[in-house]
């Protein structure tokens, strides 16, 4: 129903809310009260005049009778509904929303918070299931209470124990029992940081994501065209370890590769007139897909592009490089999809792949995706071939509905659907219905 269709149904409800009788309203605004039925029943169109005296008997705005409820509430309302399989609901989300508005924006809220606690639920078993941290603290702390328990046990149960054993057992309780609340008070540590890596750092790769999220993925330094040194850029002090500050430099001579063949100003003009379409901007520029997606991600928030990610994997399809979009989340340890694109494009090198991808969830949603594997013989023409995969993520536009989507997910561990052909284990959070 058109959102001009439910001014009857606002003034209904407003009537009714103070409490006027329906020919007293329309005896104040000079109509009949049968006209002002049809009127409240939305089978009558009004404007004008008459709206004017409504809502002004009404002590109401004219607008919050002829305009209703935000489009955006409105779409949430139907996403709200829409997740728990109401049709009926997502056809009356207007008429809800236009005669309890409030009540409409705490429904909105709470869907929020549950497809966040959902994220977050996700995002922790997948962390359980394959966070080598928790697995080696929790192996230790297992085996040293075990270890304890052994020699407590002997102890207690053996009466005649010779001076010197005995020694030596009280001196391995007093170190079992300080390794113990050594690992415990680790794993304390790293659970109340919430498993972020910007506090508790696990590994090289770890320290340069963490920094890569803190300065969105961009360097402005670069961008701006400064010739400032490789050491000041990547001064930030969680690069710790010289593996760290190898691979920040890595990325940084790419970006400024990719920066220097696709200046931003320029980029940008060809994205307004052409959209974010990886073949424009590669024959314009001629740099190579890898080059086009890798710019397409780094470009500021204000080049009026949505949310955009970037995975990249090697040959053996290990992700080495992860810029989740909002809705399409990354795992962040084990494996991914192997339904993506960007795994199909290692069998297919050199050639540039497109998919509709709708991502599982309690509100699917689809999102293009640019594959395109890359060989490279970095030891010469002899030496090996090594593969690289890069798999761009776009929001994908409405136009796309009708074409068949490919149905994937972030991983097998935390993916919902129970019939997907390429299932390697049981997930852990439930199936779809």
């Amino acid at each position: 129903m058109p959102r001009s269709a439910l001014t009857g149904s606002r003034i209904r409800a407003r009537r009714m809310d103070l409490g006027i009788r329906q020919t007293q309203l329309a005896e104040d605004c000079g109509i009949s009260a049968s006209y002002l039925n049809l009127i409240e029943h939305n089978r009558r169109r009004i404007g004008g005049k008459l709206l004017v005296d409504i809502a002004r008997t009404l002590d109401v705005e004219v607008s919050a009778l002829s305009h209703g409820a935000d489009e955006a509430l409105l779409q949430e309302l139907r996403s709200a509904a829409e997740a728990v399989g109401d049709t009926d609901a997502q056809d009356r989300a207007e008429e809800f929303a236009g005669r309890f508005p409030d009540w409409a924006r705490v429904l909105v809220g709470q869907a929020r918070r549950v497809a966040s606690l959902e994220q977050a639920v996700e995002t922790l078993s997948d962390r359980v299931a394959h966070d080598p941290f928790l697995s080696a603290s929790l192996h230790d702390i297992l085996s040293t209470a075990a270890a304890i328990r052994s020699t407590s046990a002997i102890l207690a149960e053996e009466k005649d124990v010779d001076p010197a054993w005995q020694a030596r057992f009280h001196r391995n309780l007093h170190e079992d029992s300080r390794r113990l609340a050594d690992a415990s008070r680790a794993l304390a540590s790293y659970l109340d940081a919430g498993g972020d890596t910007s506090k508790v750092v696990l590994s090289p790769q770890e320290e340069v994501q963490a920094w890569l999220e803190r300065i969105d993925f961009r360097l402005e330094a670069v961008e701006s065209g400064g010739d400032v040194a490789d050491d000041i850029l990547i001064s930030d002090e969680s690069l710790g370890s010289d593996a760290s500050r190898a691979l920040a430099r890595d990325y940084l001579r790419t970006y400024r590769s990719d920066a220097a063949r696709m200046p931003e100003g320029a980029f940008c003009e060809v994205l307004a007139e052409h959209g974010p379409d990886p073949a424009v901007l590669e024959a314009t520029f001629a740099a190579g897909y890898p080059a086009v997606f890798r710019r397409i991600a780094a470009l500021a928030p204000s080049a009026g592009l949505p949310s955009v990610g970037l995975v990249v994997c090697d040959g053996s399809g290990t992700l080495v490089f992860r810029k989740p979009a909002e809705g399409f989340p990354l795992p962040l340890f084990g494996s991914a999809c192997p339904l993506w694109p960007l795994f199909q494009a290692l069998s297919r090198p050199a050639t540039p792949m497109r998919h509709l991808l709708e991502i599982a969830g309690r509100v699917p949603r689809r999102f293009l995706g640019y594959a395109y594997g890359e060989p490279s013989r970095p030891m010469g023409f002899d030496g090996p071939q090594l593969m690289r995969s890069y798999m761009l993520v776009l929001p994908a536009p409405t136009t796309d509905e009708a074409v068949p989507p490919t149905l994937v997910g972030t991983s097998c561990r935390i993916c919902p659907r129970p019939d997907c052909p390429a299932r390697r284990e049981l997930s852990v959070i439930g199936v779809a219905e």
